[in-house]
């Protein structure tokens, strides 16, 4: 059904590209490689779960996930294309990089199970066939020893009538997918809600463990994320545009660049704590800058390369809005640069703080507390 899916809503120019870029090695991966262990301790889990942009997009929401990529994996035929993967034997599947320093495996794990039906061996909701069934890869024993012992509480939790079918078997290769199957929840994000409502992969996700996909991580109960619905009456089209679609408002033309006023900033969807104006420094871009967050647990950030170049995202913990990025060219004694847009942010006074909630911070202003301008 998916790919019936695609030839409808993809026009032949689009497709015929994408024919072409099937055998090419994506730009973050070779073909047929694995994700590297990076240098700052990131490890690598791969999981599948149906429609593989799905499976990117849940698992891109998780604090503590630094990249997931969307591939195949799991057939005996090299160098698949999305025309000829399942024939090869292979499963859609995503590779997750992770900061086991913020997100363990095993909550990945748990992460994962809330995000398919563990016990359908046809498939997954609307996309039917052995190419979209689910699997866990494990890369090492310690990886098959908490997926086994995962699988085995999910059984004994009688959260499904029926068993849970999910396979646990050995990574050995992974492909990353054609170009324009990464990140397609951004890049086509009108086509992608469409598929995935009409899958019912949230409905089942909803009815069986009572809440919205991709929920909010624990912590503070004040700060949580609104629905769609809400969001869009509450934001304004350019708040809407920022935090939702990833835009960028215009420099030096918004409303916090040039603030000097003593107080907090706070994400404009959920409210929790992300900066303070004693950080807050004139970068000279035209944008609020700060040289470090308030509340760096309330932060989550991940790599970004819709520019073709490598920069860090910064995204609210329970929010889940898109901030800005951050870069390595900021003053002392961070040398960070937290380049933010304004419709991300409420920025609330230092004589408000109590008001509004967010009293512990006044200790944070002393009587020469000054914006650094």
């Amino acid at each position: 059904m998916k790919t019936l899916f695609m030839l409808m809503l993809l026009a032949a120019a689009a497709l015929a590209a994408a024919s072409v870029a099937g055998n090419q090695p994506q730009e973050k991966l070779g073909k047929g490689a694995t994700m590297p262990e990076s240098p700052k301790n990131l490890k690598t889990a791969t999981f599948a779960g149906g429609c593989f942009w799905c499976v990117e997009a849940d698992f891109e929401k998780l604090p503590g996930v630094v990249e997931a990529v969307s591939g195949y994996t799991g057939g005996s035929g090299d160098n698949p294309s999305y025309e000829n993967y399942g024939q090869k034997g292979h499963v859609e599947a995503v590779q997750v990089v992770y900061d086991p320093a913020k997100v363990s495996y095993q909550e990945l794990l748990d992460y994962f199970w809330r995000h398919v039906d563990p016990t359908d061996p046809g498939g997954q909701f609307a996309d039917r066939g052995a190419q979209y069934r689910s699997v866990i890869f494990y890369h090492d024993a310690e990886q098959q020893r908490l997926a086994e012992a995962s699988r085995q509480a999910l059984t004994e939790s009688k959260r499904f009538a029926k068993p849970v079918v999910t396979e646990i078997l050995p990574f050995t290769k992974f492909f990353p997918a054609e170009d324009y199957h990464q990140d397609y929840y951004q890049t086509h994000a009108l086509k992608y809600k469409y598929y995935r409502w009409n899958s019912g992969r949230d409905q089942f996700i909803q009815q069986v463990w009572g809440e919205k996909p991709a929920a909010a991580v624990s912590g503070d109960p004040k700060y949580t994320r609104p629905g769609d619905e809400e969001l869009r009456r509450k934001l304004t089209p350019l708040q809407y545009q920022v935090t939702q679609q990833e835009g960028t408002e215009p420099a030096f033309k918004n409303e916090y660049w040039d603030n000097k006023k003593p107080g907090i900033y706070v994400d404009i969807v959920s409210g929790e704590p992300l900066f303070i104006s004693t950080d807050k420094y004139d970068s000279g871009t035209g944008w609020p800058s700060f040289i470090k967050p308030l509340e760096p647990g309330n932060l989550v950030e991940r790599e970004d390369r819709k520019l073709f170049w490598k920069r860090v995202e910064v995204r609210s913990k329970r929010g889940n809005s898109h901030l800005g990025h951050v870069f390595p060219d900021g003053p002392p004694p961070t040398g960070k640069r937290y380049c933010m847009n304004s419709a991300a942010l409420r920025f609330i006074p230092r004589e408000d703080l109590e008001k509004e909630g967010y009293g512990k911070y006044l200790k944070l202003f002393g009587p020469d507390a000054a914006v650094k301008q």
